[in-house]
């Protein structure tokens, strides 16, 4: 019942924003909608995002013959660039969020700042898919949530040696694995209806 109420909230500011937003309380109904969101004709990728895989977002499409850039398929670390390159112009990228303020603005942490690129411009549409856990009263919360919950579980994810991966506590470091390096907020969506958010009544990702 609550995150209903919640979720129901948060799409009715994430719409007033300019945004389009949905809430589903099961992930089924939401990768049903996420998949009729997207275009057979679309060229379709992706930034890291523990919420999208949890979701099988990647596999469904690949099944239904999209047409996918998949960096994780590339065999040289030049090409995985490359690839990251090309997904800023694609028709489609598929993302979460670190964090949703209440009054409905996306916060994202990034290491390389390809997928908070990709969502301020480039691809034709971003879909964000994001679970209720996501969701913190007021800007300020997100930012924290971000910095102090999401990095620091990326960063333990991918076995790199900064002092929130020894720890699980932000230290605001200058370690060169840090990936708190672009930290962006997405407060209104241009052109309307660019960013598509798909909120979700469980738990997922970071």
């Amino acid at each position: 019942m609550r995150n209903a109420k919640l979720g129901a909230e948060v799409v009715k500011v994430l719409n007033e924003r300019f945004f389009e937003a949905w809430y589903f309380d099961e992930r089924a109904l939401a990768i049903e909608k996420i998949i009729s969101l997207i275009p057979k004709t679309d060229v379709v990728s992706w930034g890291g995002s523990m919420t999208v895989s949890e979701l099988g977002i990647q596999e469904r499409l690949s099944n239904l013959g999209f047409n996918l850039l998949d960096r994780d398929k590339a065999s040289s670390s030049e090409e995985r660039m490359e690839l990251m390159r090309k997904a800023l112009l694609c028709d489609t990228f598929l993302t979460s969020a670190n964090a949703i303020s209440e009054d409905g603005c996306l916060v994202n942490i990034d290491g390389f700042g390809n997928r908070v690129a990709a969502i301020m411009f480039g691809p034709k549409q971003v879909i964000v898919a994001a679970g209720i856990n996501k969701v913190v009263k007021t800007l300020d919360d997100a930012l924290t949530r971000a910095q102090t919950v999401s990095a620091p579980m990326n960063m333990q994810r991918f076995l790199l040696k900064t002092p929130c991966a020894e720890t699980g506590s932000c230290r605001n470091c200058h370690s060169a694995d840090s990936i708190c390096r672009h930290i962006v907020t997405t407060r209104l969506c241009k052109p309307a209806g660019r960013i598509k958010v798909i909120l979700i009544g469980e738990s997922l990702g970071f």
